[in-house]
């Protein structure tokens, strides 16, 4: 794969401003406070996808144990971490090694067991490496190309096995929130977190997904509560939306 191709699924630039964030993945009332208020919800989604793909009961502590998991751009392993203590076999990747190096220190502080690595993408499929979950939430509307990226994605879930995805929809709404709000008048984020031509629609979303030979559901919305200050899996898909989408045939 030539440089151009690779850089079709990563923009360095990004990688560097949230790698000068590493250490403040874990506050969660500093710049990473959205993801914190979203975590519940994504979490909530995640958990119920799961579960129903794979026909397991929702009970007990660890509902994902013997399940492989990797999550795609993992930051600081906001989310690698729950999935970890429902008792999945966790993988993060991250191009940044300083989100990484925070992710593994914080796992270490708790006594996790996820396993980190300053990967890309590309380098999982290098080494043919496969999961039964593979999640990528808000990440892709920091890609170049999220057709190409969830290309990339298929091909590291085995067969039978589940995508799951949320990222951003291009509407005025989102616009008002993941910018205008979030970024330059409430502080919540960096300047420049987001760029408003990378914010993806569910159809378009499902489309990729269809390209990359993945059967899509319908998007589910997460929304804003202003009043509890808190996000919650909804109806509208106006602003954040998740998506699973799941890869035909049967695991080996």
């Amino acid at each position: 794969m030539t440089s151009e191709a690779m850089d079709r699924t990563l923009d360095r630039e990004e990688v560097e401003r949230f790698g000068r964030l590493a250490d403040r993945w874990w506050d969660a009332s500093g710049d990473f406070r959205p993801l914190h208020l979203l975590g519940p919800a994504r979490l909530a989604y995640v958990r119920r996808e799961v579960l129903r793909h794979f026909g397991r009961p929702d009970q007990g502590f660890r509902p994902f144990a013997g399940l492989t998991l990797l999550d795609v751009g993992c930051g600081g392993g906001l989310i690698a971490e729950p999935l970890a203590r429902l008792g999945g076999t966790v993988t993060g990747i991250d191009p940044s090694p300083d989100n990484i190096a925070a992710a593994r220190a914080h796992a270490e502080a708790v006594g996790l067991n996820v396993t980190y690595k300053a990967e890309r993408l590309e380098d999982v499929v290098a080494v043919g490496g496969q999961f039964d979950v593979v999640t990528c939430l808000e990440v892709l509307e920091h890609i170049p190309d999220p057709a190409a990226f969830v290309g990339l994605l298929a091909r590291v879930v085995r067969p039978g096995g589940l995508v799951i995805l949320s990222t951003l929809n291009r509407t005025a709404p989102a616009y008002a929130l993941a910018i205008v709000a979030a970024e330059r008048l409430l502080g919540w984020l960096p300047v420049g977190t987001h760029q408003w031509d990378r914010f993806i629609t569910p159809d378009e979303l499902a489309g990729y997904c269809r390209e990359a030979a993945l059967t899509p559901a319908p998007a589910q919305g997460l929304v804003y509560d202003v009043r509890s200050d808190r996000w919650q899996l909804g109806t509208s898909t106006e602003i954040n939306y998740l998506m699973a989408a799941a890869r035909s045939g049967s695991g080996g």
